[in-house]
């Protein structure tokens, strides 16, 4: 068997239902020189077992066992000081990983050698008949189409829309010369970082393939679906904010102003259903101030929907 090129980092706590599949989703890659990092957080159902067994009969698999929660932050950063291949991905044990995505990524990063490249993705969502892919959203389609070969945020600030972590392959080097860390004891830990390396890298890719399956569990349990927590809210919002203050400092005003945009017409509207009839008013309060904020950063913007306007509106007053 050839050496690993690559490394994908794969944290899970307590997904034992989805585990197998995201496991199987690397078995079945068209790229077979890889390592998957596979990393228990503290997991209190089967994840730790379904994790060892996989370990167990295929070499390629290597193991973290945390024994209590670390958050994914920290697991992610427990991966990163493991990698020991030239190019390094995430995927969480939630997720599917489309059976090219591994070649897509590599192939593109050797042909340009750009520090890292960006794929599309699509919601997995739940159906009477199991869980099925959605289509592209637009604002994923924004940001990853038509393919791009050694671009800058400069060149293409929609860029900045794509923050997930597990959208991205990396060249190691390229943490590692940045000294690039997930943060730690916070939700929505993708979002500084993506903004970093959008600001930090000399060149980047983005191609349209679709490269992971994300899903949007049944059971209402993953962090995105949270959103009506107090506490999940301010971590976002921080996150939001701390990404923004990275492309402010790096001067990159076009792709501030394209997340802004983006923030909101895609996430402000539902934030604000959700405050409307919210039971703390600090909830309201955050989403009031969030909205003026982001309304002053982008004066001339025009929602697409009349509806998000009226609830832009509503917004400011609280």
């Amino acid at each position: 068997m050839s050496s690993p090129v690559v490394t994908v980092i794969v944290p899970g706590r307590d997904v034992a239902p989805y585990a197998e599949e995201a496991l199987a989703s690397l078995k079945a890659q068209t790229l077979g020189e890889w390592t998957a990092i596979l990393i228990d957080d503290g997991s209190r159902d089967t994840t730790g077992r379904i994790f060892a067994e996989a370990a167990a009969s295929d070499e390629r698999f290597r193991v973290i066992a945390h024994d209590r929660a670390v958050g994914l932050g920290a697991a992610r950063n427990a991966g990163l000081d493991r990698v020991d291949t030239p190019f390094v991905a995430f995927l969480d044990a939630d997720d599917v990983l489309t059976p090219s995505a591994l070649e897509r990524w590599i192939g593109t990063l050797d042909a340009s050698g750009s520090d890292f490249v960006a794929g599309a993705y699509v919601r997995l969502r739940p159906t009477d008949e199991g869980y099925v892919p959605g289509p592209v959203q637009p604002w994923v389609a924004a940001s990853t189409r038509p393919a791009r070969i050694g671009t800058t945020l400069a060149d293409h600030p929609e860029a900045s829309g794509n923050i997930v972590a597990w959208s991205k392959a990396s060249r190691i080097e390229f943490w590692r010369r940045h000294r690039l860390r997930f943060p730690e004891n916070r939700l929505y830990e993708d979002q500084l970082v993506a903004q970093q390396m959008y600001t930090r890298a000399r060149a980047f890719d983005v191609i349209p393939d679709v490269v992971v399956h994300w899903r949007e569990r049944a059971d209402g349990s993953s962090i995105t679906q949270h959103r009506a927590q107090l506490p999940v809210l301010i971590d976002y919002l921080d996150a939001l904010r701390s990404g923004l203050a990275v492309l402010d400092a790096a001067d990159a005003r076009a792709a501030a102003t394209a997340r802004v945009r983006l923030v909101l017409d895609m996430d402000v509207p539902p934030l604000v259903r959700i405050a409307a009839t919210h039971p703390d008013p600090e909830y309201r309060r955050r989403i009031g101030g969030l909205v003026r904020d982001f309304r002053e950063r982008a004066p001339g913007h025009r929602a697409a929907d009349p509806a998000a306007a009226e609830l832009w509106d509503i917004a400011r007053l609280w």
